[in-house]
């Protein structure tokens, strides 16, 4: 089975967030996981998925 790799643009659409926000998380290391296949970064959406799982809080005040 082939996976289906989303550009920059659908996954920070399918995220909602702007895909200059996911440039900047990807150069600063702090964004979702992406694969680099060239030129080109393609994002895994269920990698995507479960680095958001792990960054689910309860309170502001919640260690990172």
């Amino acid at each position: 089975m082939v996976k289906k790799l989303h550009t920059e643009e659908q996954e920070a659409a399918r995220i909602g967030l702007a895909p200059k926000t996911l440039a900047n998380q990807r150069c600063k290391g702090d964004g979702p996981p992406f694969l680099k296949l060239g030129r080109l970064v393609r994002y895994d959406p269920e990698m995507t998925d479960a680095w958001l799982a792990e960054h689910v809080r309860n309170s502001t005040s919640e260690a990172v």
